[in-house]
């Protein structure tokens, strides 16, 4: 049996939060079914204005006082990236490879982005400082313990998006706090926009998107991953959450016939292949429709588990739609 990867794994290797499991055997196959997403409604394209402000509170509830629009901003994860580019604003330090795809700053400009020494896991406090940032955004569940170490020099921001709505509201917070509010109305307007038009001519097909580096792989659920928010508003994706200790079966994903698979391959600095590559070696693997009818997409992780906001949702709707047709 393949074993669950728990929720510190999921962090580390997708800094998301944790989606139901994907594993060689176990329960039952009929469960998918019953569970299969209903129909949902349609995303208004409609944006509200968005008001400069320096205190507010944010979509989950957490509070963010400055004495100014912050002009020096350490991301700590790439949503916060994401959400910089889209108002236009460039991280002074990141911890994060997203700035470097073509559609973000592209290679060459992102190397002129300082990146944060000590991973993304634990990035080093006083690396942090020494850029004398206005704000440090970071992921609630993994950089919160840093908080008390940056009270005092600095702000620091904890996001912890689960939904595309989440993020679409961390966007609207951030133009609120930098004043770049046409930025903010502008993208969250785009990326709605894209997402209505998608939802104008979904798939009958059954998509399925899996995350990992070896064997011990998961499922990324609409309860608790970005990317899969999206997917019910698309596709058929009949995946629920079953918490960190749940746990899908090969035999259930065979018995819903899946008919495009997206894979995340998640490293850890070296070239350790493909895991689509990796799952090959599986016998019950090969029997899945989208494998025999080579329909497994390799995505980019920076983008489709790791982004999280408007510009890497609407990549991913670019990518998924076309895959799905």
């Amino acid at each position: 049996m393949l074993r669950a990867p728990s929720k510190f794994v999921r962090s580390w290797l997708a800094a998301v939060a944790v989606g139901s499991v994907l594993v060689g055997c176990g329960s039952s196959a009929e469960e998918p079914t019953a569970d299969k997403a209903r129909p949902a409604p349609k995303t208004e394209v409609t944006v509200e204005p968005i008001k400069a402000a320096t205190q507010l509170t944010d979509v989950n509830g957490v509070k963010v006082s400055l004495a100014k629009q912050p002009e020096r901003i350490v991301c700590l994860v790439a949503l916060c990236d994401d959400i910089l580019t889209e108002l236009g604003i460039v991280p002074t330090a990141t911890n994060s490879a997203l700035l470097a795809h073509p559609r973000f700053l592209g290679a060459d400009q992102a190397k002129k982005v300082t990146v944060v020494p000590g991973g993304f896991i634990a990035p080093e406090v006083e690396a942090i400082l020494s850029h004398k940032p206005d704000l440090v955004i970071g992921l609630g569940d993994t950089h919160g313990k840093l908080a008390p170490a940056l009270k005092g020099a600095t702000t620091f921001w904890a996001m912890q998006p689960e939904t595309w709505e989440d993020s679409v509201g961390y966007l609207r917070d951030t133009a609120a706090l930098t004043g770049r509010t046409a930025e903010g109305e502008k993208a969250e307007r785009a990326f709605r926009t894209k997402l209505a038009n998608a939802e104008k001519a979904p798939s009958d097909k059954t998509a399925l998107i899996i995350y990992g580096s070896d064997e011990n792989f998961g499922v990324a659920t609409p309860e608790a991953d970005v990317t899969a928010s999206l997917m019910p508003r698309i596709a058929e994706y009949p995946w629920k959450s079953r918490g960190v200790e749940g746990t899908y079966s090969l035999e259930e994903i065979l018995a819903q016939g899946v008919d495009v698979l997206f894979v995340e391959t998640m490293s850890f600095g070296g070239g350790d292949g493909k895991l689509s590559e990796k799952l090959a070696k599986n016998p019950l693997w090969s029997k899945i429709p989208a494998v025999k009818n080579g329909d497994v997409h390799e995505v980019n992780s920076e983008v489709w588990a790791k982004g999280r906001g408007t510009r890497s949702m609407g990549i991913v709707l670019d990518e998924a739609t076309a895959a799905l047709r």
